[in-house]
């Protein structure tokens, strides 16, 4: 049992720190709170590869291990984790065409997808239906060539970049339901679709969450992911499995950045002749800190090397995910406490992480359907523990 980092990955951590020190921390702050749009950052991004995560090698991209992938959103959120969702939206709809696409959509869409000129997203949620996908309402009718998709969208990141946009549908009526899904990629421009509106939101600023909306959206047949009807849901549960790393790696990312403020500010901040970390109330909240975020590390971690054995991780993905989720938003908190009055005040990145890291709870699956999959595994015999 190995619990250390490869040359390469420690090369790939360095190499992330620098960029993050010296691309995000310095302009998170003002660019956060304008809800900023991080041209800049992504620019940055496309040069060191990064939209080539999930792509393999022979198509032009890092065809990344899963450990690595993680540490990527890691040391990214750790800076902003707002730019992360830039590319762990797009990473999902590159494996997915990478994993299920037909030979003509991987050499059509992977090698301008691995270097950032196209970029992806995921066709999801729905303003009537989020965890239970199978309730979706949009729907693709074959007519001739073509599918004709008619519905709605929400929570959709990368919208308005998207090229393609993976979206989930329904090209029948089946009992049960998800046996008449499909996924049909909509390339951008496509007349029909149309961004109706940036979401308002908490946190998780800078990266666009949108509105969508497809009326009469003709798109060639040859765009259904895998040529074959009814995989969709298949596939996109599949493909879950890898957001929920990233999502998790991201809240491991947030609950490090919160320890790591803490930490310094406890050693600077002076009370009653003497710094607060002297103080033992003070010790056990740096102490609870740091137990959460390397259990979550642990987890994390350990659900991407089990990826990268070949394994099925919707057991392991699904706890990495919730623990290091509700750990993020325990560490904000906690990091909170310790600045006082002064990690209310936006001056400080704790006020920030504080806000950002609810959504880790939310997306790729909120934490207690996750439960609910992890105790299916479980019961099942699919999966076990000890």
């Amino acid at each position: 049992m190995d619990f250390e980092l490869s040359d390469e990955q420690r090369l790939l951590r360095d190499t992330l720190r620098e960029f993050v020190d010296k691309d995000i921390r310095p302009v998170a702050r003002e660019w956060e709170a304008t809800d900023r749009y991080p041209t800049e950052i992504v620019d940055k991004m496309k040069d060191m590869g990064l939209f080539g995560l999930t792509v393999p090698e022979e198509y032009g991209g890092l065809g990344a291990d899963m450990v690595s992938f993680a540490l990527v959103f890691e040391e990214i959120s750790k800076g902003w984790m707002g730019v992360a969702g830039t590319i762990g939206s797009h990473s999902l709809a590159c494996w997915l065409i990478a994993r299920y696409g037909t030979a003509e959509q991987r050499a059509r869409f992977l090698p301008d997808l691995a270097t950032g000129a196209r970029r992806g997203g995921i066709g999801l949620t729905e303003p009537g239906a989020g965890s239970d996908l199978q309730g979706i309402t949009t729907t693709a009718r074959r007519d001739g060539d073509s599918y004709v998709i008619n519905g709605a969208k929400t929570w959709i990141t990368n919208a308005r970049y998207a090229d393609p946009l993976p979206v989930l549908v329904k090209t029948a009526q089946t009992t049960p339901a998800h046996l008449g899904m499909s996924v049909i990629l909509v390339e951008r421009g496509t007349p029909g679709f149309t961004v109706l509106r940036d979401l308002p939101k908490l946190g998780y600023k800078g990266t666009e969450s949108c509105e969508v909306l497809l009326e009469d959206v003709r798109v060639p047949a040859e765009n259904l992911l895998g040529g074959v009807e009814g995989q969709g849901m298949k596939q996109v549960l599949s493909g879950l499995e890898t957001g929920r790393l990233n999502v998790a790696a991201r809240a491991l990312g947030v609950a490090q950045a919160a320890y790591d403020e803490a930490f310094h500010y406890a050693g600077q901040r002076r009370a009653f002749g003497r710094t607060i970390q002297d103080f033992q109330a003070v010790q056990l909240k740096l102490a609870e800190l740091a137990i959460k975020v390397q259990s979550a590390r642990l987890l994390v971690y350990w659900a991407a090397s089990r990826a990268d054995a070949g394994e099925r991780v919707d057991l392991e993905s699904g706890m990495a995910k919730v623990f290091a989720s509700e750990a993020a938003q325990e560490c904000a908190l906690i990091a909170m406490q310790i600045h006082g009055g002064y990690g209310y005040s936006k001056e400080f990145v704790v006020e920030r992480l504080y806000r950002d890291a609810p959504l880790m709870m939310i997306g790729e699956g909120t934490n207690d359907i996750l439960r609910m999959v992890i105790a299916k595994s479980l019961i099942s015999g699919k999966g076990s523990i000890g």
